[in-house]
C-alpha cells in the first residue's frame, strides 16, 4: 500500500469524511470502470460502485493493507456484482416462468457496431472470465492484483484470461482465436 494510500485509511477509520471523499475521488474511476465492462449496463455498475464505497466505508477495519487499496476496492465490487448477478438471475427465472409464452426478444441497439460486438462478446463470458479479461486488459490490473481482487488463485486467473481472450477472439470473428482456445484446453 503506498503511503498516500495509508493515510486514507487510517483517516477514513478515525471517521474523517474528507478522507472517505478522498480515497472515493482517487479509485472511483477505476471501480466504475471495472463494473461498468463487467456488468455491460451503466446504470447498474454505477449503482454497484455505490455501494461498493459504502461498504467499503463500514468495513474499513478488514483492510489490512496487504493488498493495493484498489484491489480491495475492486474486490469488494466483485462481490457486489456476484451477489447482484446472482438476484438477477433468481429475478429473471421467476419472470421468465411468469411469463413463458409472452414479449420476444429485443436486442439492444448501438450506434457503434464494433463497440456493441465487442460489449456482446463480453457479456458471453462466463462472469468469473469476464471478471478476469476487464481487470487485466480493459483496466490495466496486473495478474496479481486481479488474483488478489478477484480472490482466485494467480493461475486460475491467467487460464481466465487466456480463455476469455479467446473465446472474445472467436466471438469477434478472429480465426486466431479458434487455436488460441485448442491451446488453452491442452493446458
Amino acid at each position: 500500500m503506498d503511503s498516500e494510500d495509508a493515510e486514507l485509511v487510517e483517516g477514513i477509520r478515525s471517521g474523517s469524511e474528507p478522507a472517505f471523499n478522498l480515497m472515493i475521488d482517487r479509485h472511483q474511476q477505476a471501480v466504475r470502470g471495472f463494473l461498468r465492462r463487467l456488468l455491460g449496463n451503466a446504470a447498474d455498475a454505477d449503482d454497484i460502485a455505490q455501494e461498493t464505497f459504502v461498504a467499503a466505508w463500514r468495513e474499513i477495519h478488514r483492510y489490512r493493507g496487504s493488498a493495493r487499496l484498489r484491489s480491495w476496492l475492486c474486490a469488494i465490487a466483485w462481490r457486489k456484482a456476484k451477489g447482484a448477478q446472482r438476484a438477477w438471475m433468481r429475478r429473471r427465472t421467476r419472470e421468465m416462468s411468469f411469463h413463458a409464452d409472452t414479449a420476444p426478444d429485443l436486442a439492444p441497439l448501438s450506434s457503434s457496431e464494433d463497440r456493441f460486438a465487442v460489449q456482446q462478446a463480453l457479456l458471453s463470458l462466463p462472469i468469473q472470465q469476464r471478471a478476469a479479461v476487464v481487470l487485466c486488459l480493459a483496466e490495466g490490473f496486473s495478474h496479481a492484483e486481479a488474483a488478489d481482487a478477484l480472490g482466485y488463485p494467480l493461475g486460475t486467473v491467467k487460464s481466465h484470461i487466456t480463455r476469455g481472450k479467446a473465446q472474445l477472439l472467436r466471438a469477434l470473428g478472429d480465426p486466431l482465436g479458434q487455436d488460441t482456445v485448442k491451446e488453452a484446453e491442452g493446458d
